[in-house]
């Protein structure tokens, strides 16, 4: 179980206590006894017409107590990492010292290698990964850990142990209740980091930054699936839950980067995700990236032909993306999807 402690946030306290007070607020559902006056004070021959009323109180009076129960839930999740706290049951910790390591400076490369060491099913990933056709293009194949490492570089590292992690979710007899919904996410995940690195070669931004920041970039929906196993059934009987993650995710899978020490740009790039509108004449950035690659990611799940409106979503104009260009990067990220799963050892 990882549970890392960390500065508080700051600014994104504020973030998640602002989406808990926009939540909606729960109706006081009819009262039982509210709705049995009223079938009392008509005729016999109007109680039926009155009961039909009654039923759907009572179910919406159901909803409303599902919702709040869910909106709780998310309320409380958002609180926690907001005060520097990340529990998540059954992620590995040598992922999270492997990140904490390559995130000093002047760390070295034998200890790189010593923390990869003491998880052999992660060093066998990282082999893999070193001697997949995308890292490996001559054909000479490795069989050192610490070769391996040099040429994957510490962003596709990063990547490789993050797959390792949700693969070890994946696979954990206590979430085998989300393990369909979680294959889900991941395999989101994939296409949205295979976008966001197409799109990254355009740019002056680092592609592999940017691939690993699109596979991050469900890590609040992640974390809100696995820690709502064991939770009341209600959350579930909620159709609206799922909308609810949706507007949740993006703050709390910020929320969960900054804890982790990733650098602050991709923390503003998980969290603005779904920043349709947002403009300016800097230079488009790694937050543009991740905002039209979720977008393209969508496209690309639909069947065909596809459509890609570009004019909704102001960071396609950023990024000089027209519906032709965006057309291609869908291909191209289509057919490195292949070679991505077996990179990603998935």
């Amino acid at each position: 179980m990882a549970n890392v402690a960390s500065v508080p946030p700051g600014k994104l306290k504020e973030t998640v206590q602002a989406k808990a007070a926009s939540a909606p607020k729960p109706v006081a559902p009819t009262k039982p006894a509210q709705a049995a006056g009223v079938a009392a004070s008509r005729p016999a021959s109007a109680t039926k017409a009155v009961a039909k009323p009654t039923v759907e109180s009572h179910s919406a009076a159901t909803n409303t107590e599902e919702r709040a129960s869910a909106l709780a839930f998310l309320g409380n999740l958002a609180a926690e990492v907001s005060k520097g706290t990340v529990n998540l049951p059954c992620f590995p910790d040598v992922v999270m010292r492997i990140r904490k390591a390559l995130a000093e400076p002047e760390v070295s490369l034998t200890e790189i290698v010593r923390i990869v060491g003491t998880e052999p099913r992660l060093a066998a990933r990282l082999l893999q990964a070193a001697n997949s056709a995308a890292f490996n293009p001559s054909g000479k194949h490795l069989t050192d850990l610490r070769a391996a490492i040099t040429r994957l570089g510490h962003r596709p590292v990063q990547s490789a142990a993050m797959s390792f992690a949700v693969k070890q979710l994946r696979l954990a007899p206590a979430l085998r209740t989300i393990s369909r919904p979680l294959n889900v996410l991941w395999e989101q995940s994939i296409s949205v980091a295979a976008i966001c690195q197409v799109v990254a070669r355009r740019t002056r931004v680092s592609p592999e930054e940017a691939f690993l920041t699109g596979l991050l970039h469900g890590i609040g929906r992640l974390y809100i699936m696995v820690r709502s196993v064991g939770k009341s059934d209600e959350l579930y009987r909620d159709p609206s839950f799922v909308d609810m993650i949706e507007s949740w995710h993006p703050a709390i899978g910020k929320a969960v980067l900054q804890n982790w020490g990733f650098d602050d740009h991709m923390c503003e790039a998980l969290g603005d995700q779904d920043e349709h509108d947002r403009g300016g004449r800097n230079e488009p950035n790694l937050t543009d990236i991740l905002v039209v690659a979720v977008a393209l990611a969508r496209v690309l799940r639909e069947p065909g032909p596809r459509s890609v409106e570009t004019d909704r979503i102001k960071s396609f104009a950023r990024l000089h993306l027209t519906a032709q260009n965006c057309a291609e990067i869908l291909r191209h990220a289509e057919h490195q999807l292949g070679s991505l799963h077996a990179t990603l050892g998935c």
